[in-house]
């Protein structure tokens, strides 16, 4: 149990304390420390292989393993840049040095100095001459063994595989576990390759509110706050479209946004009610043009993060080389749900016989329910779904040919959205007229008032404009082959477990 372990520790913590060896350091005292991974890959070796004599160095890191020979120990020392085995001998160490190194236990973070040398079994190793102990440990690294079978599947065996665990005590996930540690680089590199690609481009990163009076830019249930000086309701926002367009009257002509948005919905495998988008909009701008810098942000990222645009997604290869398919909302309705979008009296039969149907919802809402259990599990391969019905797109400008459906796209890759973007909506007539129908709506999930301020705006002018708004979570689950939004949320929201500490336990945890 971690409470017996935990006395055990806080004992030689203790110990450590008496003999005037503070066991949570101020500072490392011996040098200036290098990255493992730095110190290996500078290290100079002879022709024999052997490191060259006189290559000193200091490291860093958590104990991984401890092997007591009386004395001398061997012990492997790892940070976030690579693993290195120390030897420490007791007439070397020192009474300090050999104090510590018999106090310590796996998981203890220490400092050492020591020159490097191989072993007789070939392993490049520090020969110590000052050991420092930085933090101890007071509860247990969870211990992983992984297997791999014959036929090259890999099992992993220990306490640390309970999935709702890793999840609540992602600290431990990332020491024990490395390819966790690998999918949240994937993430930041992601990122990173995106503002880069849109910093070039011109765009300019602003940041909007994250409290809204009224929620919009997105239909969704928000979550409510309350601001006590001013007495009054606020929510947190469901998107920043809204404000991100009002730059757009303001003059700027490039701006994007990456950061929370928040919806207070189920929790699912795709689903985090707290998630990351990244929302851009382009002035003189439409989605055709949009649909071309998706493509590129999406190869680009791809190319970037993992080298190829092909990627390996469960059973499925997915490929972002461009040009990605692209195919009419209504073309895909047909081949898919096996009926015509405007034969409303199939769709609607079709609706109820998979209890689709509701009579509260508009006919277009109720078709798109099919859309979306037909459709959407079935579109793997990147593909542009292209020219929705004007009834769901609120904030689309009507395609010329036709006002019943707009010029729209939502890029779908293994059965998931991964953006949404339309060439945006600049007729204040046409957006009062949409918006106050979703007011008329009673949809729980629709605004409750119009909002006069953005209409205020719009009527100023805004230039016509493309948006796009890409899902930073889902497309790093595409790219890290993740099957559930959890492995690529640091923290995501979990159930209070009753009765756990902060963070939650589950009973697995403890066992």
């Amino acid at each position: 149990m971690f409470d017996e372990y935990f006395e055990v520790r806080l004992e030689k913590a203790n110990k450590l304390r008496e003999a005037g060896v503070n066991p949570f350091a101020l500072r490392f005292l011996h040098g200036t420390r290098i990255p493992v991974g730095d110190a290996l890959a500078n290290l100079k070796l002879a022709d024999d292989g052997a490191p060259e004599q006189g290559q000193v160095f200091a490291i860093c890191g958590r104990v991984e393993r401890l092997n007591n020979m009386g004395k001398s120990m061997f012990l492997h020392v790892s940070d976030e840049t690579g693993r290195v085995q120390i030897h420490v001998k007791k007439n070397v160490a020192g009474d300090d040095g050999w104090l510590v190194a018999e106090n310590l236990d796996y998981g203890d973070i220490i400092g050492v100095v020591g020159e490097a040398f191989r072993t007789r079994t070939g392993e490049i190793t520090l020969a110590v001459s000052k050991l420092q102990i930085l933090t101890k440990a007071l509860r247990p690294m969870p211990i992983v063994k992984k297997e791999t079978l014959e036929d090259g599947t890999e099992v992993v065996h220990g306490a640390f595989k309970d999935t709702e665990t890793r999840y609540r005590k992602r600290y431990l996930d990332l020491n024990v576990n490395k390819d966790s540690m690998e999918r949240f680089r994937v993430r930041t590199r992601l990122i990173s390759f995106i503002r880069r690609t849109l910093d070039e481009k011109g765009f300019f990163e602003v940041e909007t509110p994250m409290m809204h009076s009224i929620p919009g830019g997105a239909k969704a249930k928000p979550f409510i706050t309350k601001h006590n000086a001013l007495d009054m309701n606020l929510y947190l926002r469901i998107a920043p479209e809204l404000f991100l367009k009002r730059l757009i009257v303001g003059g700027f002509e490039k701006v994007y946004e990456i950061n929370r948005n928040f919806r207070n919905e189920g929790i699912s495998t795709r689903h985090n009610p707290e998630f990351t988008m990244m929302e851009l909009y382009e002035a003189y701008s439409d989605f055709y043009k949009i649909a071309d810098l998706t493509e590129e942000i999406v190869a680009g990222a791809a190319e970037f993060v993992l080298g190829t645009t092909t990627v390996q997604y469960g059973e499925w290869k997915l490929d972002f080389k461009r040009p990605l398919k692209r195919a009419k909302y209504t073309d895909l309705f047909r081949e898919y749900v096996g009926i015509s979008f405007d034969n409303e009296a199939a769709v609607i039969e079709k609706a109820k016989a998979h209890e689709l149907y509701s009579p509260k919802l508009e006919y277009e809402v109720i078709a798109n329910e099919l859309f979306e259990e037909f459709v959407e599990p079935r579109l793997i391969n990147p593909t542009f779904v292209t020219h929705y019905p004007t009834a769901i797109s609120p904030l689309a400008k009507r395609c010329d040919d036709n006002p019943d459906f707009v010029e729209r796209f939502e890029l779908f890759a293994a059965g998931m959205e991964l953006a949404n973007a339309f060439s945006e909506l600049n007729d204040p007539v046409d957006q009062r007229g949409r918006f106050t129908k979703q007011v008329q709506s009673k949809d729980e999930e629709a605004p409750t008032e119009v909002d006069e301020d953005y209409l205020e705006a719009l009527e100023y002018g805004m230039p016509p404009a493309g948006g796009l708004g890409v899902g930073i979570d889902r497309l790093t689950m595409v790219l890290t082959g993740c099957t559930s939004i959890r492995d690529v949320v640091l923290f995501p929201l979990l159930k209070k477990v009753e009765g756990a500490p902060a963070g939650g336990e589950t009973k697995e945890a403890k066992e």
